[in-house]
């Protein structure tokens, strides 16, 4: 048999592709989510591999459950978007911050022995220097970033205070399969399959220069489990996990026309508040120290995507 996981926030996007490597791998796979952004549907054909515990990460008896006998904490769970964060303040600190204290508790009594967590590229704000490294000072756009920060020095804190091996992984712009484009908090990526396939021009929000590190979910469950193969040395830090390259976003729709065969003619939003417009990683600390580098170039990563909506009927809506 091989380890045992806790992945919270299993039944969200990227939290259901680590659960899907992790059982076809042999790996012993417990999941936490309340479904208050996850969807059931990408469980589905993994339901019989896995054990489900419905719930919130906030609750101290529900996550002491979770965290009995796993090995590795992989903790997904978040209120994501950054326009919902602001918007709804309150809210994403509350899960965002206060949720993941619970689980960093819980998980160090439980005994775990490592805890991987799922930051984000927002930490940097407006940054003028790219690409950008983890060394550059954060500053925050938004309720959302602020609160992936926190969440960065909280495990920065439980490994010094501690002991406690913890990961942070400031993920850029993460998409592929399992991305539902129906909130209208989606990411923009599945957002612009949908819209192509039915004929709708795409909304690009700003005048479409604004550049983006897309990164393929594969790539950041491999990040991952890296973190959970790692020397001890290399926990208590923060990596970014991105592909190092800008892609714009009328660059990215240049790239879906020619996947999807269709000639693509956006209409033009207004910037929404709290976003960058430029995002590029330096992912080597990455590489010095996990050991991981992104494997999956751009236009690959967006044909398994819109293959796996084709697959799903997902373009439909």
């Amino acid at each position: 048999m091989g380890d045992s996981y806790l992945i919270t926030g299993g039944a969200g996007f990227i939290g259901s592709n680590i659960a899907h490597r992790l059982v076809r791998l042999g790996h012993s796979v417990r999941i936490v989510d309340d479904f208050s952004t996850g969807n059931g549907a990408n469980l589905e054909t993994i339901s019989s591999d896995i054990t489900l515990i419905e719930g919130d990460i906030r609750d101290s008896a529900t996550m002491q459950r979770a965290c009995k006998g796993v090995q590795f904490v992989l903790h997904e769970a978040a209120l994501p978007s950054v326009q919902r964060s602001v918007e709804d303040p309150d809210t994403t600190s509350h899960v965002n911050i206060n949720g993941l204290l619970n689980v960093l508790i819980c998980a160090r009594d439980a005994g775990v022995r490592r805890l991987v967590f799922a930051s984000s590229s927002s930490v940097y704000g407006e940054t003028r220097e790219l690409p950008k490294h983890e060394g550059l000072t954060t500053i925050p756009l938004s309720p959302y970033a602020l609160s992936k920060l926190t969440g960065e020095h909280f495990c920065r804190l439980f490994h010094e205070l501690y002991g406690f091996e913890t990961f942070a992984l400031r993920y850029f712009n993460v998409y592929g399969p399992r991305q539902h484009p129906d909130s209208r908090y989606a990411a923009v990526i599945p957002r612009f399959i949908q819209s192509i396939f039915a004929g709708i021009p795409p909304t690009v929000y700003g005048d479409g220069t604004q550049t983006r590190d897309f990164t393929f979910v594969d790539d950041v469950v491999s990040a991952n489990l890296a973190c959970c193969n790692a020397p001890a040395s290399a926990a208590g830090r923060i990596y970014n996990i991105a592909g190092g390259n800008r892609t714009s976003i009328l660059e990215l729709l240049e790239v879906l026309g020619r996947i999807l065969s269709r000639h693509v003619q956006p209409e033009f939003g207004e910037v929404p508040v709290g976003h960058v417009h430029d995002s590029e990683a330096d992912p080597s600390r990455a590489l010095e120290a996990l050991g991981w580098s992104s494997e999956v170039p751009l236009a690959d990563g967006l044909q398994q995507t819109v293959d796996w909506f084709k697959q799903t009927g997902s373009e439909k809506g």
